[in-house]
């Protein structure tokens, strides 16, 4: 029996100094993989735009070293870092090693270092020294040289101060994520193309170079947008476009309660509708809001309301013609919105979201009237963007119209997947987000009805290896039930023509399947893989069309798992798995061979296996349909003599790794 565990006044502990981000890095980058990892890289980069942004030098180079060390200069004043008699200790240990220090807490006083920040919480510094497996600072200002060196969150050789008789000022920092932190410190160098040139196109005053070092020489790239966001929108629109680029920008003063200080607001917006392209951007003081908030909520209310009283102003809409949606008019919108504000309420440290009432309320405004002046003095365009707004509408209430009939036909097919036993079938009916899951028998399917997603996974079970489609007759495989079966749960018919097929499986039609994705199931055995195998050629056979269209795919499962005092680590192949190793180094460690699907715990099983988030599937692809074909035919066919000669000369490889599979 089990020790059971105590919880007493001595299990409460907390966590100091640079644990606080080392141990927990995904409070602060909202993730301990490759895109926390990044994030760090952000906060440091957003440092030196904040700099930038208040007139304060105007190019950052940003590079990018083989071993993913990255360095990041810029031209501004220098952080403070030296003795501090109001805080009675140095600036750099309140910057670098103090949680919620910095200077950007009060960016809507007048009197402020930065009125228009990135930076407000004071974290990201702190954040990404701590998550560093080493970081060196050397800092220009004030007539001096200042340099600091830290290594795995710890100050070494406290701060180094000399004379400097140089005219140029600014920050210097050259870390390395510690890959204990995080999972992955790899940063593409897409990340950095990306980051940077949204960065030019809202701060057009800002040169931003990035090296990249390939070998012993660097590759250089240069972003910049001498007017900004219009500059974007015409890039982006590569046609003539239905209308022309506008430009709108206006400052507001407001608060988002009457008891709140007021605050400033800038807002920019360029504008262009377009039929062949789409786009909405949001930016705040330069962070791009990937998950918009109030930005999102103000164009949707602004370009609705005014496109809607246009089109009913002129008579445009049918008689008992219903209202115009925001998704008939982002088809054609290539919107792009960069605001700042002195006060701003981000969703969290990743700053992807702004929740502030007055901003919306004054880009809500803003968005509407400026709309409604350029509808009045450029109508001809007003009428152009009108009627594609239309078409949009009448597409989609057409496309829906047919969704309908083809839910009402697979609801009246329900009693044939209700006929079909042990298939467990998700609440959903949008054949877009469902997903069937082939699993090996019924013990897998109770692993996986307890991690799946009733909302949109479905189960199917498969007893045993099925009937290998290749070799069989027609008449012989429409006579295996747990092919006719899972023919039927796919509701999408055969690709033969054949007299001997059940009578509840029809000629094949893909707008009848039920499921934007099947999803292949089975252990990480030699029958897993035996019984994988089989399903696919039957699929190959009898339902070719699926494959072609991306629609069949392979759950991988973990191989092993490796587990320390804090984590557990899944490999799934004998590569990763001393990848791993060599990660944690020599941090105490159990090593496990996965179980079968069957034996596998709820979480563990939505993790790594039915999480969209996390699993890994692998897309059956058409490339090659001849190859696939023959090979197909090699292993299972009738070919007994081209099997021998093939295993002749591979089978030394498959006995070696006949464990992976």
């Amino acid at each position: 029996m089990a020790k059971k565990s105590t919880y007493s006044n001595e299990s409460i502990s907390s966590l100091k100094g640079a644990d606080r981000v080392r141990l927990r890095p995904a409070v602060i980058f909202g993730s301990d993989g490759i895109e926390g990892c990044q994030h760090s890289v952000f906060e440091i980069i957003s440092n030196s735009i904040d700099e930038a942004r208040e007139g304060y030098g105007n190019k950052i180079i940003v590079t990018r070293f083989a071993d993913n060390s990255i360095e990041v200069q810029d031209f501004g004043r220098g952080a403070p870092v030296d003795f501090n008699t109001k805080e009675n200790c140095y600036n750099w240990e309140l910057l670098y090693c103090e949680m919620y220090a910095g200077g950007k807490y009060n960016t809507n006083d007048n009197a402020s270092s930065y009125q228009f920040s990135l930076g407000l919480n004071g974290l990201g510094l702190c954040s990404t020294q701590y998550s560093s497996e080493y970081m060196d600072v050397v800092i220009k200002r004030d007539g001096y040289k200042y340099s600091l060196h830290f290594e795995h969150g710890e100050n070494v050789g406290g701060l180094k101060k000399e004379p400097y008789n140089g005219r140029d000022t600014g920050t210097c920092t050259r870390w390395k994520p510690d890959i204990k932190v995080f999972t992955d410190i790899n940063v593409p160098l897409e990340y950095y193309m990306d980051v940077l040139k949204r960065q030019s196109v809202v701060n057009s005053n800002v040169k931003f170079i990035l090296r990249n070092q390939v070998g012993k020489s660097f590759d250089t790239y240069e972003f910049q947008y001498e007017n900004g966001i219009v500059d974007y929108v015409k890039e982006i629109v590569t046609d003539q476009g239905l209308t022309s680029v506008q430009f709108w920008q206006t400052e507001r003063s407001g608060r988002d309660r009457a008891d709140m200080p007021e605050y400033r607001v800038k807002i920019t917006a360029s504008v262009c509708f377009s039929n062949k392209t789409r786009l909405k951007e949001y930016y705040h003081n330069s962070s791009w809001l990937e998950y918009g908030g109030a930005p999102e909520k103000a164009t949707r209310s602004a370009f609705v309301s005014q496109l809607d009283a246009y089109i009913k102003n002129n008579n445009k809409y049918q008689k008992n013609e219903s209202r115009i949606t925001f998704q008939d008019v982002e088809e054609c919108l290539v919107l792009v919105i960069s605001s700042l504000s002195t006060v701003t309420s981000y969703e969290n440290q990743t700053k992807k979201a702004i929740n502030n009432k007055f901003i919306q309320e004054a880009m809500t405004d803003f968005l509407r009237r400026s709309l409604e002046v350029y509808f009045i003095e450029n109508k001809a365009e007003a009428d152009k963007i009108a009627e594609q707004v239309l078409i949009n509408k009448r597409s989609r209430e057409k496309s829906e119209k047919e969704r309908l009939n083809l839910k009402n036909t697979m609801q009246s097919s329900t009693d044939i997947t209700n006929r079909v036993e042990k298939f467990s079938d998700c609440r959903s009916r949008d054949p877009n987000e469902r997903e069937l899951f082939i699993v090996e028998g019924d013990s897998a399917k109770g692993a996986c009805m307890q991690a799946r997603d009733p909302n949109f996974q479905a189960i199917m079970p498969i007893r045993g290896k099925i009937l290998n489609c290749l070799k069989a007759e027609y008449s012989t495989i429409f006579k295996s039930p747990i092919i006719t079966d899972l023919i039927r749960v796919m509701g999408c018919g055969v690709e033969v023509k054949s007299s001997k097929t059940s009578k509840d499986i029809s000629n094949f039609n893909l707008q009848n399947l039920r499921f934007n994705k099947v999803i292949i199931c089975t252990d990480a055995d030699v029958d897993g893989f035996h019984i994988r195998t089989l399903v696919l050629t039957m699929l190959y056979r009898l339902t070719p069309t699926l494959i072609d269209e991306g629609k069949v795919f392979i759950a991988e499962t973990p191989l092993y798992e490796i587990t320390t005092k804090d984590k557990t680590y899944f490999a799934y192949s004998d590569s990763e798995k001393a990848e791993i190793m060599q990660r944690i180094g020599n941090v105490k460690c159990t090593i496990q061979r996965s179980k079968g699907l069957g034996e596998n715990e709820a979480d563990m099983m939505s993790l790594t296996t039915m999480n969209p988030a996390t699993r890994r599937l692998i897309k059956v692809m058409p490339t090659d349909a001849q190859r696939t074909a023959e090979m197909f035919d090699l292993l299972l066919g009738d070919n007994l003599q081209g099997r021998k000669e093939f295993i002749a000369t591979n089978g030394a490889e498959y006995l070696d790794n006949a464990d992976v599979f």
